[in-house]
């Protein structure tokens, strides 16, 4: 066989593969969600406040820079 063959046979195919896996490949919906009274939903109330104080941690900025520069290449 030769080799022009034998690659149009690949790449029809692969095409076909491609267009199977499209096919079958299942995007979620968009719907409405109902707030029914759900065991598999975990409703939270709108005034829900966090308990504790949450602080930023003023190093996180100071870590992030020096682990990109540590990524750098050395020259």
């Amino acid at each position: 066989m030769k080799l022009e063959i034998a690659r149009g046979l690949f790449l029809v195919g692969a095409m076909g593969v491609a267009a199977l896996a499209l096919a079958a490949w299942e995007q979620p919906r968009t719907q409405v969600l109902s707030a029914v009274q759900g065991g598999g939903q975990c409703l939270l109330p709108r005034v829900a406040k966090a308990s504790v104080a949450v602080k930023p941690d003023h190093e996180l900025l100071l870590f992030m820079f020096g682990m990109s520069q540590g990524m750098r290449p050395q020259s």
